[in-house]
């Protein structure tokens, strides 16, 4: 079998993913080749760039202007439709298609008429929506049954100018009506629900849990206390591929106002800006593709801290856990769905003083119970569920 795979990045939590899925192929006996947008290659696998930085500006800036993100790089898409023919897939499997890397109108075209099965993973709820990612702080519910007048505008992916959301929910909807077949895997029970609701209803859709690799991410010994010079003071961590608002940075801010000098707060993935006006008293670090440091930063955590508001099924908690490290958050998108009282404590959204209270608590979680609930999600099981997945929808393909 060959699988094509089509995602933004081929880093971070999604490009981990992807290139975790394209192991398994390759160990089953299979091909796998991921086309992605932008950034560095993972190791290991068989993946190409489809876009250079110039044209990635480029559509950035159109889509800053025109709030037209995903229907621009029309050149690059159409040399990934050309990439994808010679390959010869037996299935396609996409990710993320939002980016500024790729023209939706180009490659659903395709996906029409190829007849190639898709399975395509929804990593946050862009694709039925005409703008945002995630619409849980906005209270905004107008993806039911058409956009217009977005309220999350200049979130990302920002528009300065106009407001073209219902244009784009509108050919969206449009245009994945037309692909035969095509199956929506989300990685929490409440992402699918939402998937029901949207105009993607039409299609089949399933759960399959993001899963981690726990050979690496596991109890590691290291000197990060000695080096930091920390102490015995308990450590909360933070850990995101990017700290935008909705991530929770202020909550880290009043927290560490809470706890004093009697805690130390680490944050990991601050951009230079952030780490220029980080508090005093807190360490920070960038974003690191260093697995084994990560690692090392779970495991001398007492608690791990995603005070996000809106999210899917972040892989963060899933690594802290395997660590030994019990996680708080609050009970937003499919956070909570990771968790068990044995391993974390999950609090009402927006409820600091809740939350507060929980990491004091949940220090005294036990590690071995974290680490064996973090077990049910190892990426092995969770990516031979996508291999079972390719296989039934070319058998239905074929009948």
């Amino acid at each position: 079998m060959k699988v094509l795979q089509i995602n933004s990045v081929c880093s971070g939590s999604t490009g981990r993913i992807a290139a975790g899925i394209s192991r398994v192929l390759k160990d089953a006996g299979n091909e796998c080749l991921i086309l992605y947008g932008r950034g560095a290659p993972a190791t290991g696998v068989d993946c190409e760039r489809i876009e250079g930085k110039a044209a990635f500006y480029l559509h950035t800036l159109y889509a800053r202007m025109t709030d037209r993100q995903g229907f621009a790089s029309t050149y690059q898409t159409k040399r990934m439709i050309r990439r994808i023919e010679a390959y010869r897939p037996d299935v396609i499997h996409i990710h993320n298609l939002h980016g500024y890397y790729l023209d939706w109108r180009i490659l659903f075209k395709y996906l029409r008429s190829s007849g190639i099965p898709v399975i395509w993973t929804l990593h946050d709820c862009q694709a039925f929506t005409g703008h945002c990612a995630f619409f849980d702080a906005a209270g905004c519910g107008k993806w039911r049954s058409g956009c217009g007048a977005c309220p999350q505008k200049t979130a990302y992916p920002a528009s300065w100018l106009f407001d073209q959301s219902a244009r784009n929910y509108t050919e969206k909807l449009t245009l994945t009506q037309g692909v035969k077949n095509l199956t929506f895997v989300t990685p929490s029970h409440w992402l699918e629900k939402l998937t029901k609701q949207s105009f993607l209803r039409s299609h089949p859709a399933k759960t399959i849990y993001n899963g981690i690799d726990l050979a690496v991410f596991r109890p590691t010994e290291n000197d990060i206390r000695a080096r930091y010079h920390i102490g015995e003071k308990p450590i909360y961590l933070g850990v995101a591929n990017v700290w935008e608002p909705r991530k929770g940075l202020q909550t880290f801010y009043d927290l560490a106002e809470r706890a004093g000098e009697s805690a130390q707060i680490v944050l990991i993935g601050l951009s230079k800006k952030q780490l220029k006006n980080l508090p005093k008293g807190f360490i920070g670090l960038s974003r690191t593709e260093s697995v084994q440091e990560l690692a090392a930063w779970y495991t001398a955590a007492d608690v791990f801290v995603n005070p996000t508001i809106e999210d899917n099924f972040p892989t963060t908690q899933l690594e802290a856990l395997a660590c030994g490290t019990p996680v708080v958050c609050y009970n937003t998108g499919g956070c909570a769905e990771s968790l068990d009282d044995s391993c974390g404590i999950v609090v009402p959204k927006n409820d600091f003083s809740a939350l507060a209270d929980a990491v004091s608590r949940a220090k005294e979680l036990k590690s071995e119970h974290c680490r064996r609930r973090a077990e049910q999600f190892g990426q092995q099981e969770r990516f031979e569920e996508y291999l079972s997945l390719y296989h039934q929808v070319c058998a239905e393909e074929s009948l």
